[in-house]
């Protein structure tokens, strides 16, 4: 919550709208958003599957629409659908968007939307080049930012000569926005082990294969880092944080399970200074990878959008990265304040079985405390349990199924790679 000590006076007029793209009820992000103006008195208002995700069953959440939404509808249904739900709301609200078909969606449709939606502005093209893995190599190159090595392969003939001399393990991760959940190469990040396993995914890929094929870090050599910022239509940064991802699910590629709050100048620099580049507006979750082979930083995702742990971070004046957002776009000043060094944060439903993954392989995180000076939770909350049951109630089921899916995907893999 707010620090008592300076209480953030948002306007409780202007409504904020959680907006999605795709299937993902379980979505932690959504609900620490809801939270997190909702505290303020601020109306909330989100797009949610059903009427029993954790979401919608928020105390915080003053109405939700229910919209199925899979990616791969046409655009104008899309930008109809929340024009749709503007008017049932009645008053501008800012948009949230909580995955990067909703945030390439807003910004290339911002003439239909601006009147009845808030949202930051941008170049209309831009989110869809940083959302998209080729889109963001380009630009890293582009402006001397150090990235993994990627192959963009236009063919299966291109991917069967790569797989000749390439140095393996490697990264398998879908191109494009959109195109992820119209025709999804892979599911999520992907660690291929050799040659064998490459071609017997490749060969589902189709003629124009939609994947990155990009450099390993070795996990034993490199450190996951996060920043998460909101900046302002100058491109300047109103809040910006740094933290170490200590464990991920699925295991070191996939969300956030635990991080912690550590300062990093060094990274935060880095990162003011790209955006300033590309000149982007708004929220973003970046994912760098430390590679101490060579001593730098290198940038792998660039989420134009809220990123679903961003309840790790909030300033010593109450600030976090949503905040910032609606505190601007309703013209009010952004407190200024420090991070809280320490300030942990965790997802219990899948930090569990992260942690079991990670003592057996044996990772550590040097950055990280040996104590945390607090901790977020990203479901529970004292005052807002409802989200929290209602993820219990829906995880069990489908979180063993996946347990068993991962467990046959890995003994497959393994069988591959001999």
């Amino acid at each position: 919550m707010a620090s008592r000590r300076t209480p953030i006076a948002a306007d409780r007029s202007v409504p904020g709208l959680i907006v999605k793209i795709g299937d993902y009820p379980l979505h932690h992000g959504g609900v620490g958003a809801i939270r997190s103006l909702g505290r303020l008195g601020v109306p909330m208002y989100a797009i949610t599957e059903d009427r029993w995700t954790p979401a919608a069953v928020s105390r915080y959440l003053r109405g939700g629409f229910v919209w199925r939404t899979t990616g791969t509808e046409q655009s104008a249904e899309l930008v109809e659908g929340l024009l749709r739900i503007g008017r049932e709301i009645g008053r501008p609200a800012v948009l949230i968007p909580t995955d990067e078909e909703a945030a390439v969606l807003i910004a290339e449709h911002a003439a239909e939307l601006s009147g009845s939606f808030l949202f930051p502005r941008v170049e209309p093209e831009l989110p869809r080049r940083l959302a998209s893995k080729q889109g963001l190599h380009e630009l890293c190159v582009e402006h001397g930012v150090p990235s993994p090595e990627a192959l963009f392969p236009a063919s299966f003939e291109e991917i069967e000569e790569f797989a000749e001399r390439a140095r393996f393990p490697l990264v398998a991760k879908n191109r494009e926005a959109f195109e992820r959940r119209r025709k999804p190469a892979v599911h999520g990040t992907t660690r291929i082990h050799g040659p064998r396993e490459l071609l017997r995914l490749a060969q589902g890929w189709g003629p124009s294969p939609g994947v990155i094929l990009q450099e390993y870090l070795p996990r034993e050599q490199a450190e996951d880092w996060i920043v998460h910022a909101y900046f302002d239509a100058e491109s300047t940064p109103l809040a910006m944080f740094t933290g170490v991802k200590v464990r991920s699910w699925p295991p070191h590629a996939g969300m956030t399970a635990n991080a912690y709050v550590v300062d990093n100048p060094e990274l935060a620099d880095m990162t003011a200074q790209f955006i300033k580049q590309v000149g982007f507006s708004g929220i973003v979750d970046l994912d760098w990878r430390f590679d101490r082979r060579d001593g730098r930083y290198k940038l792998l995702d660039f989420n134009p959008r809220m990123g679903a742990q961003f309840r790790l971070f909030e300033s010593e004046t109450g600030v976090d990265v949503v905040r910032a957002q609606h505190l601007d776009l309703t013209g009010r000043r952004v407190p200024e304040g420090e991070q809280p060094a320490g300030r942990r944060f965790v997802v219990e439903n899948i930090d569990l079985p992260a942690l079991a993954a990670y003592r057996r392989s044996g990772y550590t995180t040097p950055h990280a405390p040996a104590r945390p000076s607090s901790t977020e939770l990203a479901w529970v909350a004292r005052d807002d349990m409802k989200p929290f049951f209602t993820m219990l109630a829906r995880f069990v089921r489908p979180g063993v199924r996946h347990l068993w899916q991962m467990w046959r995907s890995r003994r497959a893999a393994a069988s591959a790679a001999e």
